[in-house]
């Protein structure tokens, strides 16, 4: 698929999934996207998306709209993580389908994966057992989304796709102090310990724990990728019941190293102190990446390079940073 000449949604541009994606296409030269605020149409409303799509009829369309937060976040609202995933995904989904649409893009999480996953965690893992407790409503909602995928395409013969990001992180993050994830938080905290001279940064868990992180716009890029190639080649790589992509790097750091990196990008030289009283989580989250890279595609960003660059981006835009 040529996506310079198409017509393309891109749901949830102001996210930082949703921008790195339109940077992205801008870059590969796509000069027909369809951009809207929640003020033009409510995602999570179903006659306002019928009749968006409906009157727009993209070529594509690129579900990157959720809503996202972090474990508390997850913890605190879990109504309104269910249900606003759900209903953001079957619209677009749905009208997807309902309107002709060529070729669509489904954005999950690694959180569909069961909490005791063997690891590396391969797309068969899925359904093969509980999810973590904190995020079970969002990760149930996306496992919804990948079958939704699997059954139009299976019953209408769409070509809905499905990708599985690893962690996130990158230009355009979300730094709430309370609602965002592990690097955004603890980048904001090392810089706000090394503009006060504090001596030391006190770091929930024991920083034993594995993860890893995808900068945000080797995701966009492999979004790209994965639209541009054939029918046949994606599912010549997957399975009708078993279509969704895990995206990563397929490395995973400490927690503690991590941290040690963050430190030496941001220059700060004080002591970091691991609060062992406070719960590590899984003790590994990786994805396995092989099915990916068999068709055509590998992270090309260094952790340490990634980080550098958000955090220029998060020191140049304190002042307006999303809450």
């Amino acid at each position: 698929m040529n996506l310079k000449s198409k017509k393309i949604f891109v749901a949830g541009h102001n996210g930082m999934v949703g921008a790195a994606i339109v940077r992205a296409l801008s870059i590969a030269g796509a000069s027909n996207l369809i951009l809207a605020n929640r003020a033009d149409v409510d995602l999570t409303n179903q006659a306002a998306v019928a009749q968006f799509m409906e009157r727009n009829a993209p070529d594509v369309v690129v579900v990157a709209a959720a809503k996202v937060g972090g474990i508390h976040a997850n913890d605190t609202f879990p109504a309104q993580f269910i249900y606003e995933n759900m209903m953001i995904e079957s619209n677009l989904i749905h009208d997807a389908y309902q309107n002709g649409c060529e070729r669509l893009l489904f954005l999950g999480s690694s959180c569909i994966y069961p909490k005791m996953a063997d690891q590396p965690m391969q797309e068969s893992e899925l359904l093969n057992g509980p999810l973590e407790p904190t995020n079970e409503p969002y990760g149930i909602a996306k496992i919804a989304g990948i079958k939704l995928c699997e059954s139009y395409n299976r019953q209408y013969g769409t070509d809905f796709r499905s990708l599985m990001p690893t962690n996130l992180y990158g230009v355009g993050d979300n730094f709430h102090p309370e609602n965002s994830h592990v690097i955004p938080a603890l980048m904001a905290r090392i810089h706000e310990a090394h503009e006060n001279g504090e001596a030391s940064v006190t770091i929930w868990g024991s920083g034993t724990p594995r993860r890893e992180f995808l900068n945000v716009d080797d995701l966009a890029d492999a979004c790209l990728h994965i639209l541009s190639l054939p029918k046949s080649r994606v599912e010549a790589a997957t399975s009708p019941r078993c279509s969704h992509i895990n995206v990563g790097t397929g490395t995973d750091v400490t927690i503690h190293d991590l941290a040690t990196t963050l430190c030496r990008v941001i220059g700060y030289d004080g002591n970091l102190e691991f609060d062992k009283s406070k719960p590590d989580g899984a003790p590994r989250k990786l994805l396995d990446v092989s099915r990916l890279n068999s068709l055509g595609w590998r992270a090309r960003t260094s952790l340490e390079e990634g980080l550098t660059r958000t955090y220029k981006w998060f020191v140049n835009n304190r002042g307006n940073l999303r809450h």
